[in-house]
């Protein structure tokens, strides 16, 4: 399966989401990808947007392979094996790095107070997911908001890794499963340029009551 741009995966996750529609609960986004899906789903559920800012520990000899993540509340998420091999002073120092990135996001993209999500629903959304670990650290941050549910919604995930996700949440809702995954996730789509901070910070603005947006109304 392809998808055009982020906004058309995030207009087909809407729809295989409709089921909540009007439900009460928020619609989580990991930046910076993940957020043009959540605008659309969002928008479509009724439900206000927020952020989940998850992030990705690199391996010390190739950044862009995950070996671990760490959420902005709670422990971090390792793949054992790899966190074998790196010193545990490494590790360490790279989570505080990470952490502190995340706080740095968190206060850029988004100020004043997240909506309530305890006792409804949580529903968490990327672009797309390898790894997996970066998404199992958002779940954790989320499980620790005290939702009744946590339903995890992409477009694209390796099958070994939703096989992994599908234990870890009350739904996953994936619009493509495949056994033989293209290696990245931008390998699935037409246009998949960066999202930037300041793309982030408008689209989150404009989603907010009182300043053009509308969801959760």
């Amino acid at each position: 399966m392809r998808f055009s741009d982020r906004r058309d995966a995030g207009r087909r996750l809407a729809a295989a989401l409709d089921k909540y529609r009007g439900e009460a609960g928020v619609v989580y986004a990991l930046p910076r990808g993940g957020v043009p899906l959540g605008v659309e789903i969002a928008r479509r559920l009724g439900m206000p947007l927020d952020l989940l800012v998850p992030r990705k520990i690199g391996h010390p000899g190739n950044p862009e392979y995950a070996i671990c993540a760490v959420p902005e509340n709670g422990e971090r998420v390792c793949n054992p094996a790899e966190q074998a091999r790196v010193s545990a002073q490494w590790l360490d120092q790279a989570e505080a790095r990470e952490r502190a990135e995340a706080r740095r996001r968190r206060e850029r993209y988004r100020a004043g107070e997240s909506p309530p999500v305890a006792g409804s629903t949580a529903i968490i959304v990327d672009d797309g997911i390898a790894t997996g670990l970066t998404m199992r650290a958002a779940i954790r941050d989320a499980r620790a908001r005290d939702p009744a549910r946590v339903v995890v919604a992409i477009p694209v995930a390796p099958a070994d890794t939703a096989q992994t996700l599908e234990h870890e949440v009350d739904e996953l809702v994936a619009l493509d499963i495949p056994v033989h995954y293209l290696g990245a996730v931008g390998a699935y789509y037409d246009d998949f340029d960066q999202v930037s901070d300041s793309e982030v910070v408008d689209m989150l603005a404009a989603m907010r009551p009182g300043e053009g947006g509308d969801a959760g109304q």
